[in-house]
């Protein structure tokens, strides 16, 4: 440790003592600057104060040394002008601006030849004006040399002759050439940063634009072509090896279109921008499409300032709370500012790493309680909410997983339906405020035991409203991104073990948002809900599962992948209903969000239904159970049903 401080004392000294990394021919080049200046002011403009020759040397010596001297002291030439910014250029006129009233205060004092004030301060700025001009020419001349133009050769001949630096075209030939789609602020920044960048991988060859102010003209010595103009042969002959898009709010349809033709045409496409998931904060990049992207649909943001006021200062209870959807609520619901958040798990490592997240994130300004239970356990519940007494309960927890609960049909009931009633009943008994429920597009006309369990929490959620005390609702979406269990995970894995990429079947479509949509919703919901009601988020237009296999395989670059069919699995369907009733909406506030309205069954008749559950699960037999639920959720379908009035 000793020998570590030593060697850091010594490098300190020695950076002390180091003597200055002066550019003196930078430093030449500003004494030909300022004779010139010297020469115009003082020897060519006589003025009514005409110095001798001694009073021109006089003056001609008192301003060099000032000037020079300040800006050696100043580190004027210490810095290197070809990546000079703002700083840089505000350093030299506070270094001049001293060096000015050096020489004024000097020339008062000492026995020269006297000159204007005026003649002093032209001299001083003319001279500045000088200065600068030359930096901004060399900067200019260095950041535009590498161009393959006759402009850029130009450039790169008198960057040789006046600096003796060699321009890297060399390098530029193994630099991959690239289209930026987008001539606007974000574009223009991609192009500077690889222009300026002589390590980047990437050089800008033209930027494609719609904008007929910019078309035809140059950016930053880039040409910009119209999109419509803009063949394959063109690019092709521009030696053009990638597409960048650089522009975040293209409209959804239109980058979709984009994409194909150039993705078809062999082209390697990425975006400069933010990632679409998780990351807050940050600045852009250069990266490959995500998956959310290959939906092409513009990612929808339905918190607002009524949702995030309606969370702050409240205690709540996160069931699920360590899971895909219920870590994402944790994340959303931090940033509001609750009393306290709760994070309730049967599975102890998801909610720890949720928690050491956002300690990480918040430190102790949020207070975060973890509660190991499973919510079919009462007694356990029972304690938790005897411990903090929550306001609002969110129930995230569930089974979830379609073929697995087709077979596992008693724990499916046992956990979605039971446990969601046990949190009810507890609601009601500790008083709390809302309850929450997260629904899935599933449970219409479910065709699965997954889906059916769901239906029966919606139903129970329902009649609960109608005679509890709390205002209960439930959020019904579509099929995550990146949750557990989803589709993604499963397209990568495959891909990157070179396939085969496995569909149950080609024609399945379905809908999908992100974790961040479908939480945003849930809370949205909850904080605008009166009592009652089963949202539903207006999710677009549905995605073919074949579209989207395609497009991953496509995106990894990985030549050979082949898609097969493994045939419909247990309960599945070949594509998901959102709403039972379609033509029983009602809107709300937010343009996305609709609400369906459903006949709630009253509390003995859920009481029986339940019962009927309970029975058959207590012989154990998954089959029965089955039955048993096929009887008390009357939408529950069989799949061949279904599935056989899809045209193939």
């Amino acid at each position: 440790m000793s020998f570590i401080k030593g060697k850091e004392k010594d490098f300190k000294e020695n950076q002390k003592n180091k003597s200055p990394n002066i550019r003196w021919m930078l430093v030449l080049y500003d004494l030909i600057v300022y004779a010139i200046i010297a020469v115009i002011l003082l020897v060519i403009h006589g003025g009514t104060d005409k110095l001798t020759t001694i009073g021109i040397l006089q003056q001609v010596a008192l301003s060099v040394f000032c000037i020079f001297l300040i800006r050696i002291l100043g580190k004027v030439y210490g810095q290197v002008w070809r990546y000079g910014g703002v700083k840089c250029y505000i350093r030299l006129i506070c270094t001049d601006s001293i060096a000015f009233l050096l020489y004024l205060c000097l020339e008062l004092l000492l026995p020269v030849q006297k000159i204007t004030f005026e003649r002093m301060l032209s001299l001083a700025c003319m001279n500045l004006l000088g200065a600068m001009t030359l930096r901004l020419m060399y900067h200019y001349t260095y950041k535009y040399a590498n161009l393959n133009s006759f402009g850029g050769k130009c450039l790169s001949m008198l960057l040789r002759l006046f600096s003796g630096m060699e321009t890297e075209n060399a390098k530029e030939i193994h630099k991959i050439k690239v289209a930026i789609i987008g001539a606007g602020r974000v574009g223009v920044s991609l192009a500077e940063e690889l222009v300026n960048n002589s390590k980047a991988s990437y050089i800008p060859k033209v930027f494609i634009d719609i904008n007929e102010e910019k078309v035809g003209r140059d950016i930053r010595g880039i040409p910009v072509w119209s999109e419509d103009e803009t063949s394959l042969q063109r690019l092709r002959e521009s030696e053009v090896q990638e597409i960048i898009f650089a522009i975040p709010s293209m409209d959804a349809y239109k980058k979709k279109t984009l994409y194909e033709y150039y993705k078809n045409a062999g082209y390697k496409l990425k975006v400069y921008d933010y990632p679409t998931m998780y990351v807050a904060g940050g600045k852009r990049h250069l990266r490959e499409f995500d998956i959310e992207e290959l939906l092409f649909r513009k990612p929808l943001v339905v918190s607002d300032e009524r949702t995030n006021k309606y969370y702050k200062d409240k205690v709540v209870l996160i069931t699920g709370g360590g899971g895909s959807i219920g870590s994402e609520l944790c994340r959303q619901l931090a940033k509001m500012e609750p009393k306290k958040i709760i994070i309730l798990d049967i599975y102890e490592n998801g909610a720890y790493n949720v928690q050491q997240e956002l300690k990480i994130a918040y430190g102790n300004s949020l207070d975060l309680q973890i509660e190991i239970c499973s919510i079919t356990n009462r007694k356990a519940l029972r304690t938790v909410f005897e411990r903090h007494h929550p306001q609002i309960i969110i129930n995230a927890a569930a089974h979830k997983h379609v073929p697995l609960m087709e077979h596992n049909c008693v724990e499916a009931i046992y956990n979605n339906v039971f446990g969601t009633q046990n949190l009810v009943e507890l609601c009601e008994e500790y008083e709390a405020e809302r309850f929450m429920m997260v629904s899935t597009d599933k449970a219409v006309n479910p065709t699965n035991v997954m889906g059916a369990t769901k239906r029966m929490c919606e139903m129970i959620v329902q009649s609960a409203s109608t005679h509890g005390k709390v205002k209960y609702s439930a959020t019904r979406f579509g099929n995550v991104l990146g949750s557990a269990g989803s589709v993604i995970p499963l397209f990568k894995r495959q891909i990157a073990n070179g396939g085969p990429v496995t569909l149950t079947d080609k024609r399945i479509i379905r809908y999908f948002m992100t974790i961040p949509e479908a939480s945003q919703l849930v809370l949205q919901s909850g904080a605008i809900a009166n009592n009652g009601e089963l949202f539903v988020l207006d999710m677009g237009q549905p995605v073919k599962i074949l579209d989207l296999a395609e497009n991953m395989i496509r995106l990894s670059g990985v030549q050979g992948v082949k898609i097969i069919e493994t045939g419909l699995r247990p309960g599945e369907k070949l594509y998901e209903e959102l709403l039972v009733n379609t033509e029983e909406l009602d809107k709300t506030d937010n343009s996305l969000i609709f609400i369906e309205r459903d006949k709630a069954l009253s509390k003995e008749e859920i009481y029986k239904k339940i019962q009927t559950l309970r029975d058959a699960c207590d012989t154990g037999d998954d089959l029965t159970a089955k039955e048993a639920l096929r009887s008390v959720v009357p939408t529950f379908r069989r799949p061949e049903e279904v599935n056989k009035n899809i045209a193939s």
